[in-house]
């Protein structure tokens, strides 16, 4: 039989309130009883029972996240970012890949809602919110990580992918690049807001290129590699031929660094590339990757602290948007003569 509360509080000739409180290092219990508590409980190996505990508090310090990629290293340390944070509170996260597919990630968002998880944590693969309004009709809290949706009003937290597009574009001006180009992708939050800053700054700068100078990638892990590399064929093809690429992410970079070298032409005095995500191969690289860093971990730790906030929150609050500023990581692929 597995070791109770009831079982300790008999061995020390204390009440189960008492066993209760110290094992929750509740602030009114003397360190002494504490400490015979905690040494008797882990004399007898004790246990507690979460489902017990689930239905008297109504919480079962689990959180749930959903990703697009188990792959993806910035997808990896958003989780090791908020795992941690949230480990020291006592919460498990349990964790679901979608593999970038929409239907997917409805189902896990109802695995999740079966198991009680107290908070939901999504990157999402999905173009409608309608997965969104049931969460909220089931009264369970939810962030939005990295990816957002026009038309819903959630707690966010992610990178300002505005000024990820601004600062990748004007490193690039600044180095001596005048036709830039862009390998995007489609729908996404991440990808318009880029894309919408590579354009604003461009004109900031009176430059301009034609619509044959951004050009979409696929983006799965499996594939994003060779979509970059084939994108950035076409766009060695126009003429005039980009002399600096800004790339959607450092997958699609490395593509793209492929094909730049393929072409007969060096890196970065032929053209300049400059990735996003900043991962940890980018300084590997044949030319080690100028990259935007979004924070991975960083975006982690805000998205646990603010998942607690919600769970302790009692009533409904106006939802919540943190996003951090980009920090641009210069490498040899940029690092050009003017």
């Amino acid at each position: 039989m597995p070791v109770r509360m009831k079982d300790i509080a008999r061995d020390l000739d204390v009440s189960v309130i008492t066993v209760s409180k110290a094992l929750r290092n509740h602030a009114d219990i003397s360190s002494e009883t504490r400490a015979r508590v905690l040494k008797r409980a882990q004399e007898l190996d004790y246990r507690p029972n979460l489902a017990a505990r689930a239905l008297v508090t109504g919480r079962t310090k689990m959180m749930g996240l959903i990703i697009p990629d188990l792959v993806h290293s910035f997808f990896a340390e958003v989780a090791r970012g908020l795992s941690g944070v949230l480990r020291k509170s006592g919460y498990s996260v349990l964790i679901s890949s979608s593999d970038e597919s929409a239907e997917l990630e409805r189902q896990a968002m109802d695995q999740f809602l079966a198991r009680g998880v107290d908070a939901l944590l999504v990157v999402s693969s999905q173009w409608t919110v309608e997965s969104f309004r049931r969460l909220e009709e089931n009264g369970l809290p939810y962030i939005l990580i990295d990816r957002n949706f026009s038309g819903l009003t959630a707690n966010f937290v992610g990178v300002n992918d505005d000024a990820v597009g601004g600062l990748a574009t004007r490193h690039l001006i600044e180095v001596g690049c005048r036709t830039i180009a862009h390998i995007t992708r489609e729908r996404i939050s991440t990808a318009l807001a880029r894309l919408e800053g590579y354009r604003r700054t461009l004109s900031q700068h009176g430059l301009s290129v034609g619509p044959g100078y951004v050009v979409n990638a696929e983006e799965t892990d499996s594939v994003a590699d060779q979509s970059g590399y084939q994108a950035a064929r076409k766009l060695l093809a126009l003429d005039p031929r980009p002399d600096g690429i800004f790339c959607h992410n450092d997958l699609v970079a490395s593509g793209a660094m492929r094909a730049i070298f393929e072409a007969g032409l060096r890196i970065p005095e032929d053209v300049a590339l400059i990735g996003c995500c900043n991962l940890h191969y980018a300084s590997l690289l044949r030319v080690p990757l100028t990259s935007i860093d979004q924070r991975s971990d960083a975006i982690g730790e805000h998205a646990a602290r603010l998942a607690m906030t919600l769970v302790d929150r009692k009533s409904l609050v106006v939802p919540e948007s943190i996003l951090l500023e980009p920090r641009l990581i210069i490498r040899e692929s940029t690092q050009r003569s003017r």
